[in-house]
């Protein structure tokens, strides 16, 4: 008996009538295959402490800051508001992908039906484009409170915030819009294995037998034109910033103020280096093995999540003082 070509196992058919080229139409799998990590399957249940370890820290750390800003009415700020927005962005990039990791890495879970797979893939990319708005804004704000801190109050009011603030959710939820749209389009008619922990968009539609370059092409255009400026916007704030701080009259100050800018320049760089390693190894780095893409491509969404809300907020005094001074409160 002839063995049923692979595409047709994976694939349901369109209703279609006999051509004259004999052609049959596919739409796409109805479930996606997760594989986790290949080649580090073995060292799955080992893998996911330090994940799960970072997600507890990342998921306790923001929602301290979130309870702290809105319970001290003097917090009420736009450098907090940011914060606000840097919290709640990590807690929405971090368990969009923790959970099924999990349930690939401790119960072998590894299906994931089509539609989830796209909703996924969008909020991941959505809120990542939402987080680097938020460090230029971040940025923003702090150039404007060393340059001029007079009239810090008087140029980010609430309404600037709030416009801000809608403007950053705007472009990051709208821009990544054609990534679903595409990713529905192409035929996925020769297989539905993804060598991921998760939907990231290049790796999904690298699987359909179909030419995709305008999606590459389109997230090439969304890298460059997105997280490129902002990285840029962000290299020129701190620049000014830490002119400033030379500039400042004493040797105490200038060193406290530059250990603050340097921890966030840390905090911004555990975000772009990782996230653009795997946007780009991804596109063009076929001799990196596909565990270290995984791996990094992880770290992005991870590792930022757990270290901003220490280096944000316990770096910061006021922060720093609500939070002990609430453990002192309850502890008498």
């Amino acid at each position: 008996m002839q063995e049923t070509p692979f595409c047709l196992r994976v694939g349901h058919l369109h209703p279609y009538s006999m051509s004259g080229n004999n052609t049959t139409d596919f739409t796409n799998p109805s479930t996606f295959i997760l594989m986790g990590i290949p080649g580090l399957e073995a060292a799955h249940v080992w893998i996911s402490i330090p994940f799960c370890t970072m997600y507890a820290i990342a998921v306790l750390g923001n929602f301290t800051i979130l309870f702290i800003v809105k319970r001290d009415r003097s917090l009420h700020g736009p450098m907090y508001y940011f914060l606000c927005m840097l919290a709640v962005t990590d807690l929405v990039l971090s368990t969009s992908i923790l959970p099924k990791m999990l349930s690939i890495f401790w119960f072998n879970s590894r299906e994931i039906d089509f539609n989830a797979c796209l909703t996924q893939m969008y909020f991941i990319h959505c809120f990542t484009g939402i987080e680097s708005g938020i460090f230029v804004a971040m940025a923003v704000d702090r150039y404007v409170a060393i340059w001029d801190p007079l009239r810090h109050s008087t140029i980010l009011t609430n309404p600037v915030v709030v416009k801000i603030g809608l403007a950053v959710v705007l472009r990051g939820g709208i821009v990544v819009l054609l990534y679903p749209i595409l990713a529905r389009q192409w035929p996925y008619c020769r297989t539905n294995i993804i060598p991921h922990t998760y939907c990231e968009h290049i790796v999904v539609v690298k699987q359909a037998c179909a030419d995709i370059h305008i999606s590459i092409y389109y997230g090439l255009f969304l890298i460059v034109s997105g997280m490129g400026l902002d990285m840029c916007f962000i290299t020129v704030s701190y620049i000014q910033i830490l002119r400033a701080v030379f500039s400042l009259p004493t040797k105490d100050a200038r060193l406290k103020t530059f250990g603050t800018c340097i921890s966030h320049l840390c905090a911004i760089s555990s975000f772009y280096v990782p996230a653009l390693f795997s946007f780009l190894t991804q596109r063009f780095g076929q001799n990196v093995p596909q565990h270290f893409h995984v791996l990094m491509a992880n770290a992005y969404l991870l590792v930022p999540p757990m270290l901003n809300p220490i280096i944000y907020g316990m770096r910061t005094k006021q922060i720093r003082d609500r939070l002990l001074w609430l453990f002192t409160y309850k502890g008498t």
